[in-house]
């Protein structure tokens, strides 16, 4: 007869228990980042018609303070040109297709 050898499941935890978002912290964060997303979609949409003819499917990281834009077939490598530019900001990063997104929902 064989037995099974029991192993005990540590249960997962908090990575930081002492850091936990409060619902008003969480909903600031996702107002900021649309925000930002609103800043950040005139220029992809004012840019979009010209790039989807030549770079379909490529991905465009785009700075909305100054109106700077990165084009790259991988995501990464756009993010990665934008962060050498602006070390301390976050990039939007768009999809050059019909709605700017990765994917569907």
């Amino acid at each position: 007869m064989s037995y099974l050898n029991p192993t005990r499941r540590v249960p997962r935890k908090r990575l930081n228990p002492k850091r936990t978002l409060s619902p008003e912290e969480i909903s600031q964060w996702y107002a900021e980042i649309s925000a930002f997303r609103q800043r950040c979609q005139p220029i992809f949409d004012r840019l979009k018609p010209k790039l989807i003819k030549t770079h379909y499917n490529w991905y465009m990281a785009v700075e909305p303070d100054s109106g700077k834009h990165f084009i790259e077939k991988d995501s990464l490598a756009a993010g990665k040109m934008y962060r050498q530019k602006h070390p301390n900001a976050i990039p939007q990063v768009f999809r050059i297709n019909e709605t700017g997104v990765c994917g569907a929902i």
